[in-house]
């Protein structure tokens, strides 16, 4: 699941994401993107994946940076609160990547190559908990 707002940061943490499931022996057919408008859309989407069923976990993609507003505060709240709801209700992982950082500098560092990516991350978190779910479940 991953936000368009901010697609300059996004898209990297999508492609870190999907490269570390590469790299982790999943196949690119078991990979599906949904795409949202923003940050705040992301915990409904995830909701609604969950309750479809057939997939072993979610990485929530996304970056809210700070403007010069009290927006930020609103959407990265909203957006952290709504997927640690999820996140508790859900049989299945799903895994914050929501990057909430002051300026766009901070932001594209953070969606750097390789396992400094916090898409990267965010999958391999993904793809732990799923084993450890599977694990605790008994299978």
């Amino acid at each position: 699941m991953v936000s368009r707002f901010n697609a300059v940061v996004t898209d990297e943490l999508l492609g870190g994401a999907v490269e570390a499931l590469r790299q982790h022996g999943v196949d690119e057919a078991d990979v599906e993107v949904i795409r949202v408008p923003g940050a705040w859309e992301l915990p409904l989407a995830c909701q609604r994946v969950v309750d479809r069923a057939g997939v072993d976990a979610i990485v929530a993609l996304g970056c809210v940076i700070r403007g010069e507003t009290p927006h930020f505060e609103f959407v990265a709240g909203e957006a952290s609160r709504g997927l640690g709801a999820v996140a508790r209700a859900a049989p299945i992982p799903v895994v914050f990547g929501v990057l909430t950082t002051e300026t766009l500098e901070q932001a594209m560092r953070r969606a750097g190559s390789g396992s400094e990516n916090k898409g990267w991350e965010a999958a391999v978190a993904a793809l732990e908990m799923a084993g450890l779910y599977r694990e605790l479940e008994g299978g």
